[in-house]
C-alpha cells in the first residue's frame, strides 16, 4: 500500500512562486512514476506534469511548460513540483498520483491533495 501525501500549498500573490512536495509512508515512492494533478472549483481534475523512477522523463501540460518543473529526490523519498510565475488559474487543489508504468494512464495512488491559491 502506498500513501501519498501532498505538502506546499498555500496563498500566494500572481507571479510568486510555490514549492509543492510529495511523499509517501509505506512502500518507497523510487518504485513508481509520479503524477501532478489539479482540480478548481467547478472543472475536471487535470493532469499537470509527471515524472518516470529515474527522472529521466517529464512530461507537461503545455499551460504551464516553462513555469513548472517536475523533479524527484529518491533519496529524501519525495518529488516535488516547482511552481513559478504562478497566476490566478493556476488555483486549485493540486494532487499527487503514482503509477507503476510511466507510459500507463491508470494512476494507483492518490494523495488527498493541497490548495494553492494565486492571487490577482
Amino acid at each position: 500500500q502506498v500513501q501519498l501525501v501532498e505538502s506546499g500549498g498555500g496563498l500566494v500573490q500572481a507571479g510568486g512562486s510555490l514549492r509543492l512536495s510529495c511523499t509517501t509512508s509505506g512502500r518507497t515512492l523510487i518504485f513508481y512514476a509520479v503524477g501532478w494533478f489539479r482540480q478548481a472549483p467547478g472543472k475536471e481534475r487535470e493532469f499537470v506534469a509527471s515524472i518516470n523512477q529515474d527522472a529521466t522523463l517529464t512530461t507537461y501540460t503545455n499551460s504551464v511548460k516553462g513555469r513548472f518543473t517536475i523533479s524527484r529526490d529518491n533519496a529524501k523519498n519525495t518529488v516535488y513540483l516547482q511552481m513559478n510565475s504562478l497566476k490566478p488559474e493556476d488555483t486549485a487543489v493540486y494532487y499527487c498520483a503514482a503509477k507503476i508504468f510511466y507510459s500507463g494512464t491508470q494512476y494507483d495512488y492518490w494523495g488527498q491533495g493541497t490548495q494553492v491559491t494565486v492571487s490577482s
